[in-house]
């Protein structure tokens, strides 16, 4: 509302002159706008209370005109009133649209920006990768063997690789592996013939349903899973290797991906959630293997052990140590807290190898060969103690069971076949459909069930070697499974670009 008076409107009740414009106002209002303002309010020149001069007028009062009291006048003012609101409306909407339209081009601007800054950031990071793992030249050899070797922190990028040469099994490594060993074999034998109490009973995993699928984890354009494992000291984290070169952490209780790992340059092929520590490890056909800090999506080593493509991936009881083998013909065992590459053994066949399993105890481990070979090695001796053959085809999976006595291999031919370790036979074969494919294979942690994953999902009974259930939801081959603790779930991934997760309803 104006402070001007109008001349042609009734005069107010006490008006007054400001001696700056010599406008009319009320004193009411002009004194409350001095007070705030200290000036006059038409041209804004510097006005104080005193200097109002007041108007002395008659006590006149003007009547309203007689046709501003008819309902017509009335109506007219009441349209006027609101012909002036829309007026307003109309023009704080183009103000409104104007200040769209800058927003949205300033977005525009800061999202090309980020564009611009990640593109940037990711090409430093191949830059620092590429400059991390150069070979040393011939003539800076003989330096960079002589200088200790640096932390991960030193290096480009926080990451660091792993020395060339090999360290070699030393008495303090070979004993702390004895050690751990001898604790693993004592909780076996204490735990005896029991069940634990939790384990979830076979009648109970008859009536498993999908609980759960998650077609989200992975690339859309690259589709399929490849890996799978689940963290055993929290069961709701998942992690998964892609075909699109990518590692992905899931949590399936607040179903959201907590990571995704980037730094493949080929698909991701094995995957080990560390039992401890917020770890992962992962392999590929780029020849690396990479350990991963979870809460950074960072690679924290890159260990580059092998010449050919990584086959297996085996993590030791002690949580320290990492085997791999790969299509070199190579098998390694490697420090994952310092990157060294402790030993590197070849096949004793100079066979391609295709996959790898750790004994609970940790001393000895069975490698896959390409010509259908299963051969168990001794780590501290590094040689070859037992074979098993009767496959045929590459060996694709195998797996020990908890208890240490049996192992359960597949391969290219339609048949799992059970392993005592103790009299180094084969005691059992469980033929499947012809032209059946096993791509994996897990004991639960009691070595109470065996599951296996191909064309499609199945769980065993041990002992008995009892087919308790059959999972079809996979659209696609099965390439993972794994049980949850005390079998109270199971996972599964497939070429489908799904994670599938059963369970009672």
């Amino acid at each position: 509302m104006s402070l001007v008076c109008s001349i042609s409107n009734e005069v107010p009740e006490h008006p007054v002159v400001s001696p700056r414009s010599g406008a009319i106002f009320e004193r009411r209002l002009i004194e409350k706008y001095i007070v705030e303002n200290e000036c006059d309010p038409i041209n804004g020149e510097h006005l104080k209370a005193e200097e109002l001069i007041e108007i002395k007028t008659p006590p006149i009062v003007r009547p309203k005109p007689p046709s501003a009291t008819s309902i017509p006048a009335t109506l007219k003012m009441m349209q006027d009133e609101w012909d002036a609101l829309m007026l307003h409306a109309f023009t704080q909407r183009q103000q409104l649209q104007t200040a769209r339209q800058e927003l949205s081009h300033a977005l525009y601007q800061h999202d090309a920006a980020c564009r611009v800054i990640a593109r940037l950031n990711k090409e430093v990071a191949a830059a620092r990768e590429a400059l991390a793992t150069l070979k040393p030249q011939t003539g800076m050899a003989s330096i960079q063997s002589a200088m200790p070797q640096p932390s991960i922190a030193s290096e480009a990028g926080g990451m660091a690789t792993q020395p060339i040469e090999q360290a070699g099994m030393s008495a303090e490594v070979i004993q702390k592996l004895q050690d751990k060993a001898t604790v693993l074999t004592q909780e076996r034998k204490k735990k005896g013939r029991t069940v634990p109490e939790e384990l979830v009973s076979a009648e109970k995993i008859r009536g498993f349903l999908t609980l759960a699928s998650h077609p989200g984890l992975h690339s859309a354009s690259v589709p399929g899973i490849l890996a799978l494992d689940i963290n055993h000291s929290d069961q709701s984290k998942i992690l998964t290797g892609g075909n699109d070169k990518n590692a992905t952490v899931f949590n399936k209780d607040t179903e959201q991906i907590v990571a995704i790992l980037k730094g493949h340059t080929k698909k991701v092929t094995k995957v080990i959630f560390h039992p401890e520590d917020d770890t992962v490890i992962t392999a590929s056909p780029d020849a690396c293997i990479r350990i991963w800090n979870v809460g950074t999506s960072q690679t924290q080593l890159l260990l580059r052990c092998h010449d050919g493509p990584v086959t297996g991936l085996s993590l030791h009881p002690t949580g320290d140590y990492v085997l791999s083998t790969s299509s070199d013909k190579h098998w390694a065992f490697s420090d994952i807290r310092t990157g060294r590459l402790l030993t590197k053994v070849p096949d004793t066949a100079d066979i391609g190898l295709t996959t790898a399993q750790f004994h609970p105890d940790g001393l000895i481990f069975g490698t896959g060969t390409e010509d259908s070979q299963v051969k168990i090695w001794d780590l501290k001796e590094q040689s070859n103690v037992a074979n098993f053959p009767g496959h045929t085809g590459p060996i694709t999976a195998i797996s020990f069971s908890e208890n240490g006595y049996y192992l359960a291999t597949a391969a290219d031919d339609a048949c799992i076949k059970l392993w005592d370790l103790r009299k180094l036979k084969n005691f059992k074969t469980i033929t499947l459909d012809e032209g059946y494919e096993v791509k994996d294979l897990c004991f639960d942690q009691s070595g109470t069930y065996l599951a296996i994953a191909g064309t499609d999902i199945r769980v065993y009974l041990c002992k008995q070697w009892q087919e308790l259930k059959v999972f079809n939801d996979h659209t696609a081959l099965a390439t993972g499974v794994r049980f949850g603790k005390h079998a109270q779930y199971l996972a599964s991934t497939s070429m489908d670009r799904t994670l599938k997760l059963y369970g009672i309803e």
